[in-house]
């Protein structure tokens, strides 16, 4: 299934039903007075959170969310029936934005939370309403009113404890398949994974976490150079960075500082985050060169470790110290 963490689409809340004009007609009756219902109103557009859904693939295959309008009111003080609401499904995480102002309208970041994204129409008003000491007769009654309409924009940021990030090929699938069960695809060329990938990470007696593959970050990526700008909005939510950097590579350090501007030039609060420092491929680096890469690391106030997602060595340290780290951290935000 493909992955779509971004779509436009339009809803339309039901209008109001008519008001009727109506007199009461009765045999023995004469000016029965009016009775004419009012109208029902319009059903709105409520858009709610839901962890059944993890990707935005059902807006491919539909884009417009109509609400049912009100009945109208009848005779004999017979009030129509409101329109039914619709309602839209979308995976947790999801941002709802107004697609020309661009304001955001809803962030649905827990199960269950919802929003009326465009109210129904009032139903409109019968006759009686219009009844006076003056006028006992009146043939006036009015429309229901139009149901808010308007094109939307929804993102999907997923919900994830902690997330992937370094260039491209520096073993960011290889090491999300050894932390959980994921399988995403591996190879040997940059930009094998194109979309974000998913993973728990369960180990002894943690709780389990989730983790995120984000892929695609390259120098410029939050202007828009390369696939990363648009995933590092999956960075957002995450309360943990593992920056990933390939230890036989020759300009370790310089890649280092290049994901780390990036994070730092889309979003500042990322700095804050709590972070890992993943020296991966270590079966291919000599041991002297390792404990250097990490004195220099420790020195630029980074906590370092080094893994071999090939070989998975240093694996289990790394989830301990993973889940540890996002334990201590909730227990200082209690």
């Amino acid at each position: 299934m493909a992955f779509i963490d971004e779509a436009k689409f339009f809803v339309k809340a039901g209008d109001g039903g008519n008001g009727c004009v109506s007199f009461h007609r009765e045999k023995f009756v004469p000016r029965g007075g009016p009775n004419g219902g009012d109208g029902g109103r319009g059903g709105s557009v409520i858009i709610r959170a839901t962890n059944s859904l993890n990707s935005l693939i059902d807006f491919r295959y539909r884009s417009h969310f109509k609400a049912e309008r009100g009945v109208h009111g009848k005779g004999k003080d017979m009030h129509g029936r409101s329109g039914k609401d619709c309602f839209i499904d979308v995976p947790v995480g999801s941002v709802i934005k107004n697609n020309e102002s661009g304001e955001v309208l809803a962030d649905l970041a827990s199960a269950g939370d919802s929003v009326v994204i465009a109210r129904g129409g009032d139903g409109g008003l019968g006759n009686p309403h219009f009844a006076s000491g003056t006028n006992r007769t009146p043939r006036v009654a009015t429309n229901g009113e139009a149901g808010e309409e308007f094109w939307l924009k929804i993102e999907l940021k997923l919900i994830a404890d902690v997330g992937l990030v370094g260039l491209p090929n520096a073993g960011k699938s290889t090491l999300l398949s050894k932390l959980s069960a994921a399988n995403p695809k591996i190879a040997s060329y940059p930009f094998t994974t194109l979309e974000p990938q998913l993973g728990v990470l369960q180990h002894k007696w943690f709780k389990p976490c989730i983790i995120a593959d984000i892929p695609g970050l390259v120098e410029g990526a939050h202007n828009g150079i390369g696939l990363g700008h648009k995933f590092l909005r999956h960075v957002e939510r995450t309360s943990m960075l593992l920056h990933v950097i390939d230890a036989a590579d020759e300009n370790v350090e310089e890649n280092f500082r290049i994901i780390a501007n990036e994070l730092l030039l889309y979003k500042e609060e990322l700095v804050d985050r709590m972070q890992l420092l993943v020296l991966n491929k270590r079966d291919l680096v000599e041991e002297s060169e390792l404990r250097k890469l990490t004195t220099m690391f420790q020195q630029m106030g980074q906590h370092v470790v080094s893994v071999s997602g090939m070989t998975g060595e240093g694996i289990d340290g790394l989830k301990e110290l993973v889940l540890e780290t996002l334990e201590q951290g909730e227990k200082e935000h209690q």
